[in-house]
């Protein structure tokens, strides 16, 4: 259900890291919790999104929630599908619905994150 080769954070952020380039999404679990997604606020492309602190944030029916940064690096690709439709995070979290790209500024904080094993555990 979660790629491993993919990071995870506690706070059901992912991150799939392709040499300095990491693409960064929500977890099927998060947006299975917020429900039906309506709304997707994302940084601009040359912005620099720091490890733990929000980047953006996604509204649903239920709430608006805050995404958290799994790494540091700067913006250089945002998902403008998602503006029209911000619903296909509910259906494909993990694929074409990523979130941003980013050029990575520190590949060690890769070691931070959790593996697809352990975030699953986390989960319960």
């Amino acid at each position: 259900m979660y790629p491993d080769n993919y990071r995870y954070t506690k706070e059901h952020e992912w991150v799939l890291a392709d040499g300095e380039t990491g693409t960064i999404g929500i977890t099927d679990h998060a947006q299975s919790e917020l429900g039906d997604i309506v709304f997707v606020d994302l940084p601009k492309v040359g912005a620099t999104i720091e490890q733990g602190k929000t980047f953006g944030s996604v509204e649903s029916v239920k709430a608006v929630s805050d995404l958290y940064a799994p790494v540091t690096g700067e913006v250089i690709a945002v998902n403008s599908d998602l503006n029209a439709k911000p619903e296909a995070l509910n259906s494909d979290p993990h694929g074409a619905a990523w979130l941003i790209k980013i050029r990575i500024a520190d590949a060690g904080e890769l070691d931070g994150l959790l593996s697809a094993a352990d975030y699953q555990a986390y989960l319960g």
